[in-house]
């Protein structure tokens, strides 16, 4: 069966930066999404069109691509106050953020003030894919509207570009 919309792929993938450092992998499992509603990186949806089971390929994207670039109007300068007296916060400890749940990253710390990163970790960076195609099936009733549940109530508020970002934030993050 090809790949198309409406299709669930079981695949396999090792994801790296432009150095060949190992970013993310599905190590010994696999992942799987629904085809055909840009919850995966565009540029790799468009790869899986057509593929069939058993397929295997190499991707790169550059930055605009895959997360966008690092913005400095995603770094913020925040409060010490804000975070609780009893956590040591560290830099690169991560946490979520307010209401919105969006990930944040410590980038620097100063006497009463917090310098918190709000950019996508893979921001800035070209994505190395390795994929193999391990499954395709038709998806069910129950994944597709799931799939169109999630979408419905999704916002990207991750301040990726529109271009990365596609009509479900999939630039935001593997899962959104």
């Amino acid at each position: 069966m090809k790949i198309t919309k409406n299709t669930t792929v079981e695949f396999e993938y090792v994801l790296k930066d432009e150095n060949g450092i190992v970013l993310d992998s599905t190590d010994d499992g696999s992942a799987n999404y629904v085809h055909g509603y840009g919850i995966i990186l565009p540029g790799l949806e468009a790869k899986f069109e057509g593929m069939e089971e058993g397929a295997e390929f190499q991707l790169t994207l550059p930055p605009e691509e895959g997360y966008g670039e690092a913005s400095e109007a995603m770094i913020f300068e925040v409060e010490r106050s804000l975070f609780p007296e009893d956590v040591k916060i560290e830099i690169g400890m991560q946490f979520e953020s307010g209401d919105s749940g969006h990930l944040v990253r410590i980038k620097e710390i100063k006497e009463d003030k917090v310098i918190v990163d709000a950019n996508h970790p893979m921001a800035g960076k070209t994505l190395n894919f390795d994929v193999k195609v391990l499954g395709v099936r038709k998806s069910t009733e129950e994944e597709i509207n799931n799939i169109l549940s999630m979408i419905a109530h999704s916002s990207c508020d991750c301040g990726c570009s529109s271009d990365s970002c596609g009509s479900s934030c999939s630039g935001c993050g593997p899962s959104c």
